[in-house]
């Protein structure tokens, strides 16, 4: 894209630098890391990438070398491929323990990794940085679940039907992919994941199965908004448990899905303790499972996967940058009352969102909200909202709202 779009974790960073002796910036490969870190570049502030061969060898073959620097800040992109240097980094800010000395970049979870030994604990602070939301893309303020908490739902006049829903999510975040028509989309989502396999994972995991682990993404990609189920994951893949749940945790520390956990603070002994799944852009998971918008408008299974789906991967977002404000949890108990996504603000409030694909709403849709409400929530402060793909907000009583998908980027 010609344009570089402001990323909500850019304040982040910013106001980390002023705090934290080391930042480590982690989300998936293409998803503006470097962009963004590039924009701090100053007099003041070396850049420095292991992609580059030549920087490669220098960090493999020195690490206490190549950490040393005469500016405020060195900035080290895709730090995992030297995993050495970290405790060279270490070292140093020990040694010194001003604020801002290094700002790291990771395409994987570094803790994950197979051969780490130092984690920097207590002197990093780490930084999620996912692909773009709609709500950057849009230029919007990320003030959606501070707006939910205080029952400030206005019509803003952004209307987003159904169609422009499913189209959006089609999409997905990536930013290289933003302007790209379907086929081409797709096809740069294909060798994205092909290239992860065939390089980075085997910086996580000792990959024996090539085609199964090819064939996993597939599965999980289908699996997205699911409860969690190794046994029926690997059904029809021939690799053993232990394998397979190694496998999945490596696509997981390279960011490509993500495990969502239940919701258990109650006393009520039927709730669900199983996880759920998410692709981490709707977008990959829509071009992995080969979805055409003709196809998925008029499947109710497959547009509900992906409107939640995209819908997950926005509320994560704003989530991420709530510095411990806000927690993301979802909720199912044992007689199959489900909310899709409840978020705990840290005085304990919480707020129930359930996905709905269509364009209008009704009382029905409530029914779990205000069952958690009554029976559940107790004395703790509890929204309910519908996120629908119609154009008016309203209240169904009793702190329940129905909202518009667009006021989630309300300017």
């Amino acid at each position: 894209m010609a344009k570089i779009l402001n990323r909500w974790q850019d304040r982040t960073v910013k106001t980390a630098m002023q705090e934290r002796r080391v930042l480590l910036l982690a989300g998936p490969r293409q998803c503006g890391k470097t962009t963004l870190v590039r924009q701090l570049e100053s007099r003041q502030i070396e850049y420095r990438t292991l992609d580059d061969g030549t920087l490669w060898e220098l960090a493999e073959s020195d690490p206490a070398g190549f950490v040393q620097h005469n500016k405020e800040m060195l900035i080290i992109d895709e730090v995992q491929r030297v995993l050495p240097l970290l405790p060279a980094i270490k070292k140093v800010v020990d040694e010194d323990n001003k604020p801002g000395q290094f700002l790291l970049t990771g395409s994987a979870n570094v803790q994950t990794m197979l051969d780490v030994q130092e984690s920097l604990a207590g002197r990093v602070a780490k930084i999620r940085l996912r692909t773009l939301s709609e709500g950057e893309i849009t230029g919007a303020e990320p003030d959606f679940l501070n707006r939910c908490f205080n029952q400030d739902f206005k019509d803003n006049g952004k209307i987003y039907s159904r169609d422009n829903i499913i189209q959006t999510a089609m999409r997905g975040g990536f930013p290289e992919t933003i302007k790209l028509e379907r086929r081409a989309r797709t096809r740069w989502h294909r060798d994205y994941i092909s290239a992860l396999l065939e390089r980075d994972l085997m910086d996580i995991v000792r990959i024996r199965q090539h085609e199964a682990m090819q064939e996993l993404v597939k599965i999980l990609a289908a699996w997205s908004s699911k409860f969690m189920d190794i046994a029926n994951i690997g059904t029809n893949l021939s690799i053993r448990r232990p394998t397979l749940e190694s496998y999945i945790n490596a696509l997981e520390a390279l960011f490509i899905v993500e495990r969502v956990q239940p919701w258990t603070k109650t006393d009520y002994g039927r709730v669900g303790k199983q996880k759920k799944l998410f692709m981490s852009d709707s977008g990959l998971m829509s071009s992995i499972l080969g979805f055409r918008e003709e196809q998925v408008r008029l499947d109710s299974d497959r547009v509900g996967k992906l409107v939640e789906t995209f819908a997950y991967n926005e509320l994560a977002a704003q989530v991420d940058l709530s510095e411990d404000e806000y927690s993301l949890y979802h909720y199912r108990d044992r007689e199959q009352r489900e909310i899709d996504f409840i978020i705990e603000r840290d005085d304990g409030a919480l707020l129930g969102v359930e996905i709905k694909s269509a364009a209008t709403a009704k009382k029905e849709d409530f029914k779990h909200l205000r069952w958690f409400k009554d029976n559940i929530a107790g004395e703790r402060p509890f929204i309910g909202i519908v996120l629908y793909a119609g154009e008016h907000t309203g209240s169904f009583g009793d702190n329940l709202w129905v909202v518009p998908f667009g006021a989630m980027w309300r300017k």
